[in-house]
């Protein structure tokens, strides 16, 4: 990678020097952009199958800390997620 970033400077450098020497003129003329005409065509249809991801909250019965411990039934988020692949198996409702 580095010997072709050196030749590459190289190539410029010889093309300065031509070019202060005289032995190399560039002369451009003005370009136009080209002309585009769309026509018909339609947008790419895209079909995706995502995880279904269901939220809710379950009772629980957990170990609250206090000068002793006790039991305590509390409600606890939770979350589902069927895949595609699981939901293919699932029949459908």
């Amino acid at each position: 990678m580095r010997a072709l970033l050196i030749l590459i400077g190289l190539a410029a450098l010889v093309v300065v020097g031509l070019m202060s020497l005289g032995l190399l003129k560039l002369e451009g003329t003005p370009g136009s952009l080209p002309r585009v005409k769309l026509e018909g065509g339609a947008a790419p249809q895209v079909k995706a199958d995502m995880a279904t991801i269901s939220v809710g909250t379950e009772n629980k019965t957990i170990d609250v800390p206090t000068v002793g411990t006790t039991q305590k039934t509390i409600t606890v988020p939770t979350v589902k997620m069927d895949t595609p692949a699981s939901n293919a198996a699932a029949p459908a409702k």
